[in-house]
């Protein structure tokens, strides 16, 4: 028996990468998994393959994260028996650019995909999530390494780890735990397209662990904070890099 049979697990941006893995790892466990995607359908189909090829369920349903009406019915769709067990925010647009070049349209729209839209993402949740359940973040460790050029970034990750400890403080009672996972420098489309080789050896180098991390590797610490053995963790930020943030 799987640590998650029988629990219905939605995660937010599930078909590149980190989410990819999240999704693969909680439908192994036993989730019901339904995952939103973005704009490929194609790397949707070719993560519910994957699941259902190691024996797994998952379903791809096509959302924009900064569009808080769409919430409803794809939390419908996660519901299994009019509840949810596992929430997972990891959907997420980065950029590069410093502040002297931000324009108002650039905070609008990080603002909206990477806050706004996990922000009501929780709120349903605690509407929707049966007793025992649980919310997981998914950050980065530049909330605690801030580099030049990511200022939007960095400061809608600070926001949803703010949001995730308040939502644990707020849903407790219930049993609800509530965690951020930030991963270090994970081998992502993302990471590479925000990072030039140099600095990618660069940050392998400060990693005691001696490497860029792979996507599994947080997937695995999300699966921890959502089974059984994360019960006793709440409000908690994990950081998932290698040791690079210390």
């Amino acid at each position: 028996m799987g640590l998650l049979d029988g629990k219905a697990a939605l995660v937010a941006g599930g078909s590149r990468g980190i989410g990819a893995a999240i999704v693969r790892r909680l439908a192994a466990d036993g989730a019901l998994v339904t995952f939103t995607f973005a704009s490929s359908s194609s790397a949707a189909e070719e993560v519910v393959s994957a699941v259902k090829e190691a024996g797994g369920q998952a379903v791809a349903v096509q959302a924009d994260q900064s569009d808080v009406a769409a919430l409803s019915s794809v939390f419908d769709t996660a519901s299994v028996d009019g509840g949810l067990d596992i929430l997972v925010c990891n959907a997420a647009q980065s950029q590069v650019k410093p502040i002297a070049d931000v324009t108002e349209d650039d905070f609008d729209q990080l603002m909206a995909i990477n806050l706004k839209g996990p922000y009501f993402a929780i709120k349903k949740a605690g509407e929707v999530l049966r007793d025992g359940g649980r919310i997981i973040t998914v950050s980065t460790l530049n909330t605690a390494l801030p580099a030049p050029g990511i200022s939007l970034y960095a400061a809608t990750k600070a926001g949803l780890e703010q949001f995730t400890k308040i939502a644990a403080r707020e849903y407790g009672a219930r049993g609800i735990t509530a965690n951020v996972v930030s991963p270090g420098a994970t081998d992502t489309d993302m990471f590479r397209d925000s990072n030039p080789p140099e600095i990618a050896e660069m940050l392998v180098g400060m990693t005691p662990l001696g490497r860029v991390g792979e996507p599994a590797d947080v997937a695995d610490v999300v699966a921890f904070l959502a089974g059984p053995d994360g019960r006793w963790l709440t409000g908690q930020n994990l950081r998932a890099t290698g040791g690079l943030v210390l």
